[in-house]
């Protein structure tokens, strides 16, 4: 099994990575995202170049509903007080604590860019005694888990599968670090199908997003002209949903959440 620091790529360590926020992504390659050979790389060091200003983005530029589907899919999970999590593409630990919350007794927050998990650390330490210690952020590549087999009763990934290399290698990494009958959560952005909504959420994606959240990190990445272009690349929510019940997981169900900006995907591990 590959480490916790080999990179979706095939082995190498964050170590010979460029710096956070060196690798901007060109117009060219941002037509299809998913298909560039350097994705991992691109992608690790975008997240390293926002990680500070990553909450403050999400809220503004959901409008404040990032929390909420994060609340759904808590629920969603049916988290039990002896369910062991692993909540993977943790970010800065939004996710991670509301699961800790929710009564689990152990929530472990999986992260490829230190960065973000520098961040979560730093909003754990501020929790009371009882929950910050039943959370531990640690370095990982949804592809290759650090975990042994049917290690978790849940797994979840907010926003994150379509930043994978592979998607369907990374739900196949789940399931077998799930227990059978354990629970997979996924939530992710999606293409809504009310014209309305869908030109509204457009444009604003397109146009408005991307100006006001690089001025807000002052990043110099392009990870939110990345955002739209990765969203619109990536799989239907049918396709996703075939993934998921391919990669080993039954009664697969989907949740339209915000009017379809979003998407929750829960499935059962067979």
């Amino acid at each position: 099994m590959r480490t916790a620091k080999a990179d979706a790529e095939g082995g190498r360590s964050p170590s010979h990575l460029t710096a956070p926020g060196s690798l901007a992504w060109t117009t060219p390659e941002l037509a299809d995202p998913h298909h560039q050979g350097d994705k991992p790389a691109k992608v690790r060091s975008m997240f390293g170049a926002i990680a500070r200003s990553y909450d403050l983005n999400n809220r503004l530029h959901s409008l404040w509903r990032d929390q909420a589907w994060r609340r759904f899919a808590v629920g969603w999970a049916g988290v039990k007080p002896t369910d062991r999590v692993l909540d993977m593409a943790c970010g800065t630990g939004d996710l991670t604590e509301a699961l800790a919350r929710a009564g689990a007794a152990s929530v472990v927050g999986g992260d490829f860019t230190q960065g973000m998990l520098d961040q979560a650390e730093i909003k754990r330490r501020r929790l009371s005694v009882p929950l910050r210690e039943r959370i531990n952020y640690q370095l990982a590549d949804a592809m290759a888990l650090p975990f042994a087999d049917a290690s978790f009763d849940v797994i979840s990934i907010a926003f994150g599968i379509r930043n994978v290399a592979e998607p369907g290698a990374a739900l196949r990494e789940f399931r077998r670090a799930l227990r059978p009958g354990g629970r997979l959560i996924v939530l992710e952005f999606s293409r809504p199908r009310l014209a309305p909504v869908r030109w509204f959420n457009e444009v604003y994606c397109r146009r408005v997003m991307p100006r006001t959240a690089t001025w807000i990190s002052r990043d110099q990445s392009g990870a939110y002209r990345y955002l739209p272009a990765s969203v619109e690349a990536f799989m239907s929510v049918g396709e996703l949903s075939g993934t998921i019940a391919a990669s080993g997981f039954k009664q697969v169900e989907t949740r339209a959440l915000t009017l379809g900006i979003c998407t929750c995907y829960r499935g059962v591990a067979r």
